[in-house]
């Protein structure tokens, strides 16, 4: 059964519960790099199973993720009360075949993209982060609600490429098997 949006957010916001998002938001880079050091190119690729994404795919969504959360931050930082246009993932993932056939192109933009994301958040004076805009589908959302999405969407995508990445390891680093 699929998630209702509700679900989703409450699921979301609650990996990053009681954590810093900022913390979180600047460490996924290095994470994520960790996780896939072993990890051969063409495993990278693989789906694990039918209707689950390749590390390439989920590398794909992080980097049009960042894309769409330094837009969304900026214009609620510039302009408070702004609407948020959702997006459906599914339909960018299709769209995505660039940053999917090119893992490593999709990881270093995500990784430049959350730098600079992190560097404008940590500027904007503490009052900014009650700024909300109006997403079209989760309603009002502050500047902090959305850090802790995000960094709640880290965790969730870290836990993913955990999984995968250990059944796809090489050397001794590889569990099982």
């Amino acid at each position: 059964m699929k998630e209702t949006v509700r679900q989703y957010t409450r699921r979301i916001a609650g990996y990053s519960e009681g954590k810093d998002p900022l913390t979180i938001l600047k460490s996924t880079p290095k994470r994520v790099e960790r996780l896939l050091a072993k990890v051969p190119g063409r495993a990278l690729v693989r789906r694990p199973a039918r209707g689950k994404w390749s590390l390439a795919e989920i590398l794909a969504h992080l980097a049009e993720g960042e894309i769409v959360f330094g837009y969304r931050v900026r214009m609620v930082a510039s302009k408070n009360r702004t609407p948020i246009q959702a997006f459906d993932q599914d339909v960018w993932q299709k769209n995505a075949m660039a940053l999917r056939h090119d893992p490593v192109g999709a990881f270093e933009l995500f990784s430049v993209l959350r730098s600079q994301n992190v560097a404008f958040l940590k500027s904007l004076p503490r009052a900014t982060w009650a700024f909300y805009g109006r997403h079209e589908e989760r309603g009002r959302e502050t500047l902090e609600r959305m850090a802790r999405l995000y960094a709640g969407h880290d965790l969730n995508h870290l836990r993913q490429i955990q999984d995968l990445a250990a059944a796809k390891r090489v050397g001794p680093a590889r569990r099982g098997k």
